[in-house]
């Protein structure tokens, strides 16, 4: 459809003209790619820093991405600007330096006294953009320094969730009208408190879309996370219809899960044994401190004897006691079991086009995902919580790089990046066409594949606005038509 003679709509190349089936050169080819740079990076909302990294007046931070350079400023009363980083005399740019983009490391500072000085010839800039000092200035001609010319230019900067976004579109719809109603669930959950404990960042050999999708199901887990479905493994067959796994036995698969002939203790036990290995292998997604006050909720008393009655029961009663316990030591957790009903979000939610934020109860994991070229991306991980007021750590500047492979990553990542660089390879491999998708569980990967579609053949953006909607609470979720 998007490539129709009559649509006025560009052309895509490898289009998704079968929304179950995934064209592989979407992966590498090169004019695909080159398409992404030019068509889409440059009109959506990209989360470019958390607010807690630039919480004073004059503090600033360099985003990079895909060869575009952003500082983004704390200007104090004056809000969170944001200007592209290039000085206006000769290009050079005057905070920091895409020079380390490759690795993603992000420039950082205060410019309150100092303003920003460009390296090349020394014009200075103040925080509000302000161009202040020209050297030689009388060397240059008259019109050459109408002072407005002479100002950084500013890039269109919103604030969501506890993270500032960056858009390079002045025409774009606003990030709440692009990303949807997820924003106002996920501000329900007081997101916007969380702080980062650590960031974990890795060049992965990989397509940044490839990486992204080892996220958007979690068909994935008996075989890539076995340890999660031994514990439960119940859980993920109702899920995903198996009752059985080739080379297993039933007992074995399931492990104690919540099946028929699993007593109360039992199930409760297994769960609680799912829950600890989800924060020993990614931290923030189950905090420590949320496990020992699930760890005092184990006794069964009170409880009906029925698991499929006591579970729904037991974990309002965690939700209560993590709400109640942590805001007595003072941190920001909202009512979990009123936000849990009124505001619902999943287990993982992704926010179109490179962001996803993963939650459980009031701690959350967060993923940001960056392309390098058609075969590399810059993937973070970090581990985000709450801190009672006055108590919060200083925040993490940057992150730890870690080759894929190093076993310093967290478990559940560490397998994560077991699989995607193969896949890679994989995909290149003689007769493999496209990668075909379950309807009803992989729908998010052919959603947001199809939005990309849209921007590359461009689609009017309110209409892929609308589309975006749909991505919030699609993880696990079935392919949706859209009208375009």
């Amino acid at each position: 459809m998007l490539k129709s003679a009559d649509t006025g709509l560009r052309a895509v190349p490898f289009p998704m003209e079968d929304p179950e089936r995934v064209p592989v050169e979407r992966y590498y080819d090169e004019e695909f790619y080159q398409m992404e740079l030019d068509h889409l990076w440059p009109h959506v909302w990209q989360m470019a820093c958390r607010l807690e990294q630039i919480p004073d007046e004059g503090d600033w931070i360099e985003y990079s991405n895909v060869g575009k350079s952003v500082i983004i400023v704390n200007t104090g009363a004056g809000g969170i600007k944001a200007y592209h980083n290039a000085c206006r005399h000769r290009g050079v740019p005057i905070a920091g330096m895409p020079r380390q983009e490759e690795l993603g490391r992000a420039d950082h500072g205060n410019c309150k006294q100092s303003g920003f000085v460009c390296p090349f010839h020394g014009w200075r800039f103040d925080m509000h953009g302000n161009n202040t000092f020209v050297y030689g200035k009388q060397l240059f001609s008259e019109r050459q320094l109408e002072h407005a010319d002479l100002n950084l230019i500013p890039c269109r900067v919103d604030i969501a969730i506890g993270a500032v976004w960056i858009n390079f579109d002045d025409d774009a719809p606003s990030v709440r009208d692009q990303i949807g109603p997820l924003i106002e669930r996920l501000e329900a959950h007081n997101v916007d408190k969380l702080r980062m404990e650590w960031c974990y960042a890795t060049v992965l050999p990989a397509n940044w879309k490839l990486a992204m999708e080892a996220f958007m199901e979690g068909y994935h887990v008996m075989k890539t996370h076995p340890q999660l479905f031994q514990a439960t493994g119940e859980i993920y067959n109702d899920r995903y219809g198996a009752n059985s796994v080739e080379g297993m036995t039933p007992a074995s698969a399931t492990s104690k899960g919540p099946k028929d002939g699993y007593g109360l203790r039992e199930v409760l036990d297994a769960q609680f044994e799912h829950m600890k290995l989800l924060s020993d292998g990614m931290a923030g997604m189950l905090h420590a401190k949320e496990v020992e006050i699930i760890e005092g909720l184990m006794d069964t008393d009170g409880l009906p004897e029925d698991p499929a009655q006591a579970m729904p029961m037991w974990y309002g009663m965690i939700a209560d006691q993590i709400s109640k316990q942590l805001q007595a030591k003072g941190e920001p957790v909202p009512n979990l079991c009123e936000v849990n009903v009124s505001h619902p979000i999943n287990a993982v939610e992704f926010l179109f086009p490179h962001y996803f934020l993963l939650p459980f109860f009031s701690s959350f994991s967060a993923y940001r995902i960056r392309p390098l070229g058609p075969e590399s991306c810059f993937f973070e991980i970090y581990s985000l919580t709450m801190f009672p007021e006055g108590e919060e750590p200083d925040p993490v500047m940057e992150p730890t790089i870690l080759p894929y492979d190093s076993p310093e990553f967290p478990p559940i990542p560490r397998q994560d990046y077991s699989n995607i660089p193969i896949q890679q390879v994989g995909l290149h491999a003689k007769g493999f066409e496209f990668m075909r998708l379950s309807k009803d569980i992989e729908g998010l990967i052919s959603n947001y594949q199809r939005i990309i579609d849209g921007y590359l053949a461009g689609v009017p953006q309110e209409k892929l606005a609308k589309a975006n909607h749909l991505l919030g609470g699609n993880f696990d979720g079935p392919v949706y038509e859209f009208d375009f």
